[in-house]
């Protein structure tokens, strides 16, 4: 039972290898792009569970105790916790964490490059668009890839889209 608590390394060496691990998953999933998080398919899940399992032995060393455990998961919390204050504090560190919305259609226009530099395809911005209820692009004032990674839609006059996100549920009549 005492073995439970007996840490494997000094408890600063824990909060060090939290931030070093937390700073670097943040940073690689910042260049890894909005689709990621905004659009998750079986895929992505089976990435994040690997990641997951990747950052394990970096996070952990040799301590398997249940106080190094939490430790850690304490840590991260409050990384988490200090990178949403700052977010919302400082909107030069929110665009660094978060990004910028980029604009994938404007008044008809398909931006390919956007697209591409977004690692989205034609198949799955064409999904979203019916999905948002507008049968062509041409239907399409601005279609814009958020920082959350879903795609929201503006329609030109007369459309018939519903002007939402996919993921909102279709007004009842």
């Amino acid at each position: 039972m005492a073995r439970m608590f007996d840490l494997g390394m000094p408890w600063w060496e824990f909060v060090l290898r939290a931030v070093v691990v937390y700073v670097a998953v943040l940073i690689l999933m910042r260049l890894a792009g909005k689709r990621t998080v905004g659009q998750f398919t079986p895929f992505d899940l089976l990435v994040i569970v690997l990641l997951g399992n990747a950052v394990q032995n970096a996070l952990l060393g040799q301590d398997s105790s249940l106080l190094g455990g939490l430790l850690l998961a304490t840590t991260l919390l409050l990384l988490n916790w200090g990178v949403g204050r700052l977010s919302a504090r400082s909107r030069r560190f929110d665009r660094l964490v978060e990004g910028e919305p980029v604009i994938l259609v404007r008044h008809g226009t398909l931006f390919r490059k956007a697209l591409a530099r977004e690692s989205i395809t034609e198949r799955e911005l064409a999904t979203a668009r019916r999905a948002a209820g507008f049968a062509t692009i041409a239907q399409i004032e601005l279609a814009v890839l958020e920082t959350s990674g879903e795609i929201t839609f503006v329609g030109t006059r007369g459309a018939r889209g519903h002007d939402r996100t996919p993921d909102t549920p279709t007004p009842t009549s």
